[in-house]
C-alpha cells in the first residue's frame, strides 16, 4: 500500500469553500479511481490555509499513471485547483511502523 501525501496551500479567506470542494472532489472523483483505498484530510491550526491530503493507493502506479494520466485528474483539478495559492507538494510513502488507532 502507498500513501500519497499532498501538502496544499490555498488562498487566504477561502477555507470554507475549499473544505467543501476538497471533500466533494475526493468523494466523487478520486474515490472512483483504480486502486483507491481511502483518504483523510487534515486542516492546519496555526496555518489555516494549509491542508494535508492523505490518499491510500494499492500501488504507486494507481496514482501516478492510472489516475494522473486519466480524464478524472483534470476533473479533480477543476474542482480544487482554483483555490490553490501554489502547486501542491506531493510525495509518496510506504508504512514503516504504526501504533493503535487514536481514540
Amino acid at each position: 500500500m502507498i500513501l500519497e501525501l499532498a501538502d496544499i496551500r490555498i488562498q487566504p479567506g477561502r477555507q470554507a469553500d475549499f473544505d467543501a470542494a476538497i471533500q466533494r472532489g475526493v468523494e466523487t472523483v478520486i474515490s472512483q479511481a483504480k486502486g483507491f483505498f481511502g483518504y483523510k484530510v487534515n486542516k492546519g491550526v496555526e496555518s489555516p490555509e494549509r491542508y494535508l491530503l492523505m490518499i491510500w493507493w494499492e500501488t504507486l502506479e494507481n496514482h501516478t499513471v492510472d489516475f494522473r494520466e486519466s480524464p478524472a485528474f483534470a476533473e479533480w483539478r477543476a474542482i480544487v485547483g482554483p483555490f490553490f495559492a501554489q502547486p501542491p507538494q506531493v510525495e509518496h510513502f510506504t508504512l514503516l511502523a504504526k501504533s493503535a488507532e487514536p481514540r
